[in-house]
């Protein structure tokens, strides 16, 4: 079980750390971004997650909102699973999570 959430909060911060970094690149990069094949890799990397976000979200939010909400879901899904792996540790004991 500690595997499987320790996978699941792996791939929740890599979109995290994809989405913040298009953020970043967008602001330094300006118009020209969508040139820049850094934006592109984070792009392809945070896409899935996007996608999803737009198919789960009503269609009353702009697109331009859909990285931010995706951002902040994805922010409470990693406190959750940072919670449960806190709470099985204690439970399995601290040297079996190290």
């Amino acid at each position: 079980m500690l595997l499987l959430i320790n996978a699941l909060k792996l791939i929740v911060e890599i979109a995290l750390l994809s989405l913040a970094g298009r953020w970043v690149l967008a602001l330094l990069a300006g118009a020209g971004r969508e040139g820049n094949v850094f934006y592109r890799v984070l792009d392809i990397v945070a896409s899935p997650f996007l996608k999803l976000m737009r198919w789960v979200s009503p269609r009353m939010v702009l697109d331009r909102h859909v990285p931010l909400a995706t951002f902040l879901l994805l922010s409470v899904c990693w406190v959750l699973l940072t919670m449960v792996k806190i709470g099985l540790c204690l439970q399995s004991g601290v040297n079996v999570c190290r």
